[in-house]
């Protein structure tokens, strides 16, 4: 949510953003936006006027009074209880403008960096490098489930039986595989000077409404029935939570935190071949890194963490690429964002298996996120990427990692979390 002082200076610039990230359909609400500003403010200096008019009426009410003046002090009164009527009403309006005001506000996308291409959708992101090369090899790599259930590690009937559609058992070696890299990517962040936390996988409306976009919600949130609750679809949801309505002392930033958490998420309009295993599911694990900072400081750690994702994946031997998101690809609270796809020899192509995104004030500005220094107070920036998703990551591990015999070579960083083996023979 962007600053309503700086979409009533720069209308123009605010539409041009919304042009930029093809949502024509929204222009009306800038013009909407600025006239219940100013009905707003309006009515703000009727209430004030008011409250300054009560204290001088109490002073003349009281030297009427003294003066023994009954029947004029109590015309006077009358002008007290109806000045008192009124500001019930206008207080009520104004709740109602700033309500209003409030949601269209929320819908009115951020202002996106400069550097950001424009385009309509992903189709048109921009890849930015290759790190490793991306190997073809002689021999046919099978698809992952093909590879998991070498090891007798998926079981996709019995999770049906238990939980429906889009659920699996994960087991035996591909399970320990699948734990022994979360582990790993805690520990990689926590060399990098992350603090490890583990958050709730519960939060609350309002916490939702703060860190994405309404229609984001839909598309992803499981709702708790009968309770104001939703399942996590990532842990900066609720790691960007804790900090909600707290003033933040400067000298305590940046404040860097690395977060597991199991995710949920409904994936509306899953389909296709590449569904029938474990890419597109309902539950996975992740570990996350989520950043405040000044907002002097968030392009540094934008940087800085996309780059961390890319070690971590190298490390792995993994081959990776960067892709810069277009406008039309980017999430309405983004300022900026870019994804890390993992090389698929299967595919012969990438695939993302994590994204960086700086948000701006965005978040802040909806939680009451804020921090004071020297020169004030003022809004936080939020920052958050991707270390590891799974079952994705482990996808392109297998695959990465996989010989002709359906031997699985464990990488030499991935070891000590394996208990020392340096590769897994198929079943």
């Amino acid at each position: 949510m962007i600053d309503i002082k700086f979409l009533r200076e720069n209308p123009e610039l605010v539409k041009e953003n919304i042009r930029k990230k093809f949502q024509d359909e929204k222009l009306a609400l800038v013009d909407e936006v600025i006239e219940l500003d100013a009905e707003r403010r309006k009515t703000q200096q009727e209430v004030d006027d008011i409250k300054a008019n009560k204290n001088k009426i109490a002073k003349q009410i009281g030297a009427l009074m003294a003066q023994g003046k009954k029947e004029e002090a109590e015309e006077v009164k009358k002008q007290v209880a109806a000045g008192a009527q009124r500001l019930t009403e206008l207080e009520a309006k104004q709740k109602e403008l700033e309500e209003k005001t409030t949601k269209i506000m929320m819908v009115i996308p951020n202002i996106i960096d400069e550097s950001v291409p424009i385009g309509k959708d992903d189709s048109e992101n921009v890849e930015i490098q290759k790190y490793g090369d991306p190997v073809v090899p002689a021999y046919e790599v099978p698809f992952h489930a093909d590879i998991i259930n070498n090891m007798n590690g998926l079981d996709k009937k019995a999770a049906g039986r238990t939980s429906g559609e889009g659920f699996y058992y994960l087991m035996g070696d591909a399970a320990r595989i699948h734990s022994a890299m979360l582990s790993y990517a805690r520990d990689f962040m926590i060399d990098k000077g992350f603090t490890y936390c583990i958050p709730p996988f519960m939060i609350r409306s309002d916490v939702v409404n703060g860190v994405m976009s309404f229609a984001e919600m839909e598309a992803m949130m499981y709702k708790i029935e009968g309770e104001d609750l939703f399942l996590i679809g990532t842990s900066e949801h609720s790691m960007i939570g804790k900090f909600q309505g707290e003033i933040v002392e400067e000298s305590q930033l940046p404040i860097a935190m690395t977060s597991y958490s199991p995710c949920f998420r409904k994936e509306v309009g899953a389909h296709g071949m590449e569904e029938r295993g474990v890419y597109r599911v309902h539950q996975f694990e992740k570990q996350e890194m989520v950043v405040l900072c000044k907002p002097e400081d968030s392009m540094d750690w934008y940087n800085k963490m996309w780059q961390y994702s890319v070690e971590f994946f190298r490390s792995l031997d993994i081959p990776v690429r960067t892709l810069e998101c277009c406008s039309g690809d980017l999430a309405d609270l983004k300022v900026k964002s870019c994804d890390v796809e993992a090389w698929s020899p299967r595919q012969q192509k990438y695939f993302e298996v994590g994204s960086c995104s700086t948000l701006g004030d965005a978040q802040a500005r909806r939680l009451k996120i804020r921090t004071k220094g020297e020169n004030g107070t003022y809004y936080v920036h939020t920052l958050n990427n991707t270390v590891l998703a799974t079952p994705r990551g482990l996808i392109a591990f297998l695959e990465n990692n996989v010989k002709e015999d359906g031997t699985i070579s464990i990488p030499e960083a991935l070891r000590p979390y394996m208990g020392g083996i340096s590769e897994i023979k198929p079943s």
